[in-house]
């Protein structure tokens, strides 16, 4: 399976035609899309225009972009010119086709890359597993009774079962890390304002993409970041290619931290084993002194959810879709805005109060060392219509989630990518996740480029892979 690079490489030598690349997309969704469920709506017209029109300007002789002629599936929650956004849900089945493009997908286009159609999520993001009213279940490529996590579940599955070289994906609390740490894939959340959102305003969520490799992560990163005046929280340009950085940056000298809990999390034996080892391995490759000090941050699980379900309590009331008494909503959405739906502003001050300790507690790791690795998730890839699990390893998870590593990176704003650790005894990855000092994304890249030299993961799911 090539990928984004090495797809665009092609196009551009004219070993392959966008038209062509398209169709094979369209062809790996035929033959593969009935078992995952990944894509929610496909849009062959404007796939092949958009193609034709790149095969047009490589045929003029002009540069059609980094990425000319890519297929790719944008989450559901995106806008893209054309298509529906409806969010995985019923209560958005009538949405009309969009208008215009989010920030980050006209920078996409502008590179070369072609949208052919939206994939599935968790419904409006409020969930650990892609499982819906609106489109059933969608399935990991690894073991299709296995979610591909959540709420990118979509873009995970497409990308592990080979049927578009990248998706893209936002993630607010975790929602392109868990899912690549599911599907052996990379996923990286950038630092908050690094790639601009056209809303002005989101205090964790940032856009991102789901890839098999390092590099077309930092290809992506290097064509939809830099600054926009309608994101007033956007980041000025780095000045710097991530592409470039993610070879030539120099980590000698550099020191990690390793948590396999965090010093709360319940998690397994064979995950706490699996990411202990790579950690070590990893930073042995990079030249990172991995430090011997145990990392202990206070769990902000249920006051970040409390917070961030209260806004959207009131979001869906404003909407009419709340309350739900025909349950229209799918029950993970619904069971989290009735758990964590109602908090009284003298708890939201105490609340915020907890994720305040946790960014001095980040600030301080991070003014002693460059990395904090921990497992991308306490256990592997459970079931495909959920529920999330509550008891890992003999120990109650309902007040951490599965999940919990990625706090650092949604609460702190720090860039954080999960890169495949491995395979579990069941045959299901393992994710690692790497976590870095605010703004430097080109460092969390670079890392996981010498570690992806060192290990070598398959690109997709075994049975998936085409030319």
């Amino acid at each position: 399976m090539k990928s984004a690079i090495e797809l665009a490489a092609a196009i551009r030598a004219r070993k392959l035609s966008a038209k062509e690349a398209v169709a094979s997309a369209f062809a790996a969704i035929e033959k593969h899309d009935e078992r995952v469920n990944a894509f929610v709506h496909v849009d062959p017209g404007q796939a092949f225009a958009a193609a034709h029109a790149v095969d047009a300007a490589i045929e003029r002789g002009e540069d059609p972009g980094p990425l000319a002629g890519v297929p790719f599936g944008a989450k559901d929650n995106e806008i893209v010119k054309g298509m529906p956004t409806r969010q995985g849900s019923l209560l958005l089945k009538e949405a009309l086709p969009e208008t215009a493009d989010a920030i980050h997908i006209t920078r996409l286009r502008a590179a070369g890359a072609i949208p052919i159609g939206k994939v599935a999520m968790s419904e409006f993001g409020l969930d650990g597993v892609t499982h819906t009213i609106a489109h059933g279940t969608t399935r990991n490529p690894w073991k299709l009774d296995r979610t591909p996590a959540g709420s990118s579940g979509g873009s995970s599955a497409a990308v592990a079962a080979g049927l578009v070289p990248f998706c893209t994906g936002s993630d607010g609390f975790g929602s392109i890390r868990c899912p690549a740490g599911f599907t052996g894939l990379v996923g990286l959340k950038a630092s908050l304002g690094r790639i601009p959102r056209a809303d002005g305003f989101k205090d964790t969520a940032t856009f991102g993409a789901l890839t098999m490799t390092v590099a077309d992560t930092a290809r992506f990163l290097d064509v939809v970041a830099g600054p926009h005046d309608r994101d007033r929280m956007s980041l000025p340009a780095a000045g710097t290619s991530y592409e470039h950085a993610i070879e030539t940056l120099d980590l000698k000298g550099r020191r990690a931290a390793f948590s396999a809990d965090m010093g709360f999390a319940p998690v397994t034996d064979e995950m706490r084993a699996i990411c202990e080892d790579k950690a070590r391995r990893m930073c042995k490759a990079a030249g990172v002194e991995l430090e011997a000090e145990p990392f202990t941050v206070t769990n902000a699980y249920i006051e970040w959810n409390a917070l961030a379900a209260r806004i959207l309590r009131a979001q869906f009331e404003a909407a009419g879709f709340w309350p739900d008494p025909e349950r229209r909503i799918s029950p993970g959405p619904r069971s989290f805005i009735e758990r964590f739906g109602t908090l009284s502003a003298h708890d939201e001050i105490a609340y915020l109060n907890v994720l305040k300790t946790l960014e001095r507690e980040v600030a301080a790791l991070f003014a002693r060392v460059d990395f904090l690795i921990t497992p991308t998730a306490c256990c592997e890839a459970y079931a495909a219509e959920g529920p999330l699990p509550e008891v890992i390893e003999g120990r109650d998870a309902s007040r951490t989630n599965a999940e919990p590593y990625t706090s650092i990176g949604s609460v702190c704003w720090n860039p954080s990518a999960s890169v495949p650790a491995g395979l579990t005894r069941a045959g299901l990855p393992a994710g690692l996740l790497i976590n870095g000092p605010r703004h430097r994304d080109d460092l969390v890249l670079r890392f996981a480029r010498l570690w992806e030299r060192e290990a070598t993961w398959p690109r997709v799911a075994p049975g998936y892979d085409r030319e």
